[in-house]
């Protein structure tokens, strides 16, 4: 039996991280690597933190767990399954290796976002060790302590590049005692239009997608209200819909299949109109607010496109190398990036390039 303990995985980390300080030897963190493919590639030494794993602490009456950033998702989900709770953001699960810290440092969120909330929605604290080698913490492990919450909220999408995430302390919600999911043809305008009609209708919707000229809902509450929310709608009921969400946020509905062409992620405000004028496949979420994009058009023609329109555009997947993935920031926001990357990471070791070129 291995006698190791988690203090000697932290304290073996924290070391790597003070030996590529003193040779000036830059480090990629990483976990489970599902979500290897998104970001730029980081030409550096590994740091593996998919050791450092397990729960710190977990109080089903508070709402609330620690638990090491190493952890797979898998076992997260189970454990809030036994005590019927869900992580508001519903992540998702690449791989089996999929683990909390890459969903944090990554801030992927699945179907259920839009209505429940977001990876920074759900962060309460978190324990990194800086870029000078040091244990800190931000934040709490409870709702009722949650100071330093912003500096906790900076780890969601840094991708590593602030630190290296220890353990994150995250709020849960109760799971609902019933879900049903409907559907409905419809174009992508008219579905776009129905979805933010239900924005105001008081009903337990958590969550929407469209594809192929399908619309879908997701209900979720005790039976009686979905039945009677299923009524109000006059919608067809779906079947098999937990694995078709779950298929959804894993990336596995067959829209997701497809790698002939780059995947862009784009936001967009949720009632912006359809992208008519690009002829590709397209995947509609989050009640408009984000929508998939297959397609082989220019960058920046689709760049341009979706910042018109008061979005973003990041080239999730690409078959084509060393394209930027971020869009390019504007000179402000590159200074106050640059001032934070300075601040958190001043020697300049952590995934170095994976958002941006020199950060």
């Amino acid at each position: 039996m291995s006698n190791i303990t988690d203090n000697d995985v932290t304290e073996h980390l924290q070391q790597q991280v003070k030996d590529a300080i003193s040779s000036s030897e830059p480090l990629y963190i990483h976990g489970g690597n599902s979500k290897l493919f998104y970001g730029n590639k980081v030409d550096a030494k590994p740091i593996d933190i998919s050791q450092h794993t397990g729960v710190v602490s977990y109080e089903p009456t508070e709402l609330c767990i620690t638990v090491r950033a190493g952890t797979r998702l898998s076992e997260i989900e189970t454990l809030l399954t036994e005590n019927q709770q869900i992580l508001p953001f519903e992540p998702p699960m690449y791989s089996e290796n999929t683990t909390i810290g890459g969903a944090i440092a990554t801030g992927i969120s699945g179907p259920r976002r839009a209505y429940t909330g977001s990876v920074r929605d759900a962060i309460l604290g978190v324990q990194i060790i800086n870029g000078d080698g040091d244990i800190v913490n931000f934040g709490g492990q409870v709702m009722k302590n949650v100071a330093g919450y912003d500096l906790s909220r900076l780890m969601v999408r840094s991708q590593g590049t602030l630190g290296v995430i220890l353990s994150v302390s995250l709020r849960l919600l109760p799971k609902p005692t019933h879900d049903i999911s409907l559907s409905f043809e419809a174009s992508a305008t008219k579905a776009i239009e129905f979805f933010q009609k239900l924005r105001v209708q008081q009903l337990p919707v958590t969550a929407t997608a469209w594809h192929d000229n399908q619309a879908y809902i997701r209900l979720s509450a005790s039976e009686a209200i979905t039945q009677n929310s299923q009524k109000r709608l006059g919608l067809d009921q779906i079947n098999n819909d937990l694995s078709f969400w779950q298929n959804i946020r894993d990336h596995k509905h067959d829209f997701f299949n497809s790698f002939d062409k780059p995947l862009w992620r784009l936001t967009l405000p949720p009632a912006a109109s359809n992208l008519a004028n690009i002829d590709d496949q397209q995947f509609i979420e989050w009640s408009g607010a984000q929508r998939w994009l297959s397609s082989n058009a220019p960058a920046n023609i689709i760049q341009s496109l979706i910042s018109k329109q008061g979005g973003h555009a990041t080239l999730f997947r690409s078959n084509v190398p060393d394209s930027p993935v971020f869009p390019v920031l504007e000179p402000v926001l590159l200074t106050i990036h640059k001032r934070l990357k300075n601040k958190m990471d001043p020697h300049g070791i952590f995934n170095i390039n994976r958002i941006y070129q020199g950060l």
